[in-house]
């Protein structure tokens, strides 16, 4: 089910997270052998984004054992703000920003975990939050063994913006 959100068409993304309280972090580095967003016309591909605040992971471990839901959608909240620093910074703007083309969610899970959706939904539901249409995307949530770090949540995502 979607959330409900204002008509954030035309509006300042900067202007709506300052309206939702939120700000967008400094990009995070990238902590292995990669870069952050590549590029390719007008789609950016932004690097899979943990949960990391202040340098520092939001929680480790496998939900629901080690890591309840409710903490496993603030992560993956994180990991969207992470991901749209690291889009701001490749694309200049997230006023540049047309549409968002895709998420992948991968939750680190105990093997009879199903709520990934769930999980998914932090990132998704405040994508539509910010932007409303534009926001909408097509995704893939996944479970798995273990993620970087120990983080519980990882995403990655696909952009479109102008050039």
């Amino acid at each position: 089910m979607l959330p409900e959100r204002a008509n954030v068409t035309n509006h300042d993304p900067n202007k709506r997270l300052a309206d939702l309280g939120l700000s967008l972090p400094a990009a995070p580095k990238p902590v292995a052998s990669y870069i952050p967003a590549r590029r390719a016309g007008s789609l950016v591909v932004v690097s899979g984004q943990i949960p990391v605040v202040d340098g520092e992971l939001m929680a480790k471990g496998a939900v629901p054992g080690e890591v309840d839901l409710l903490t496993a959608v603030a992560c993956a909240r994180q990991c969207l703000l992470n991901g749209l620093a690291v889009l701001a910074a490749e694309a200049g703007s997230l006023d540049r920003l047309d549409r968002v083309v895709r998420l992948g969610c991968f939750v680190a899970c105990d093997p009879s975990f199903t709520e990934h959706p769930k999980v998914a939904n932090g990132a998704s539901d405040l994508l539509l939050e910010i932007f409303g249409d534009r926001g909408r995307h097509a995704r893939a949530a996944v479970g798995c063994p273990s993620l970087p770090l120990g983080a519980p949540v990882e995403i990655e995502f696909m952009f479109e913006v102008r050039r």
